[in-house]
């Protein structure tokens, strides 16, 4: 059995959990393919577990024991930080960047993926009134580098549910929001996205959060990330993601159809866009 590290210390059980498994992977003469034959996996998403992208689940854990026969040492560990809460949205960024399809529904706000300059800009200024100008300066970078996936005309596929909400909540004014309206139906005319809009009508429906968002990979298991008004969760435990996908597909049950969508958006960006003349 390899010599195993004591699990204390100040160093994250996450960081310690991925170092750990690389270390071991390597003892054992493995690469990464190699290893994710072993545990019924792929390359690519023990890779992911090894920088952080994902988390060493319980039952993955107990393979990568049987693998390495250490008894339960990387079960201990990834019960270690099961339930912490992933506040680093950094995480959910790099796996925007190699997910295959990305199912997006917003209750209140435009998704990051869509937002213009103008609207990102109001929304980080709303969250954070006394910041300083460089400190707005920085998130809007971000938001705006995390948008430039889109440049790519085909991968990831993108499905958003915009509740009504997000079209009748003004934010940065008129002009701001008929832009960024437009914005969004520019990429649906374009044919590189999909939108519907869950109407006011609808009453209640299946996604009550504020965002969801459910991730696809060629390779691995499908993600789920929930954001609230002050953390983000990121969930990779399967039967967490199945809930959350039957919750986006009642909610998707309720939204209008695309095209119906399209004109309404469109009606919407209109009327701000008469109201910032006038």
């Amino acid at each position: 059995m390899a010599k195993q590290k004591d699990l204390g210390g100040a160093q994250a059980p996450e960081e310690f959990a991925r170092e750990e498994l690389r270390r071991h992977r390597e003892a054992a003469g493995l690469t990464q393919d190699g290893l994710g034959e072993r545990i019924f996996t792929s390359g690519a998403y023990v890779g992911q577990m090894e920088c952080g992208t994902r988390r060493l689940r319980p039952e993955i854990a107990e393979l990568i024991d049987k693998v390495f026969g250490t008894e339960d040492y990387f079960v201990r560990l990834s019960r270690a930080f099961r339930s912490k809460q992933m506040e680093d949205f950094a995480v959910v960024a790099q796996l925007e960047r190699v997910a295959t399809t990305i199912y997006d529904y917003a209750a209140t706000l435009v998704p990051g993926l869509l937002q213009t300059e103008g609207y990102a800009r109001a929304v980080m200024r709303g969250s954070n009134p006394t910041a300083l100008a460089g400190y707005i300066d920085g998130l809007c970078a971000f938001r705006l580098e995390r948008a430039r996936l889109l440049e790519d005309p085909v991968s990831p596929q993108l499905w958003v549910i915009l509740h009504e909400a997000v079209l009748r909540t003004v934010i940065g004014g008129p002009a701001v929001m008929a832009d960024q309206l437009r914005h969004i139906a520019s990429y649906v005319r374009g044919h590189r996205i999909t939108v519907q809009v869950v109407p006011f009508s609808a009453g209640a429906q299946g996604v009550l959060g504020s965002l969801v968002s459910i991730m696809q990979f060629a390779d691995s298991p499908d993600v789920a990330y929930a954001e609230g008004p002050c953390v983000g969760q990121l969930y990779d435990d399967a039967d967490l993601v199945r809930r959350h996908w039957k919750r986006f597909d009642l909610t998707r049950a309720a939204a209008l159809s695309p095209e119906v969508s399209l004109a309404r958006i469109e009606s919407a960006a209109e009327e701000y866009a008469k109201s910032a003349q006038t």
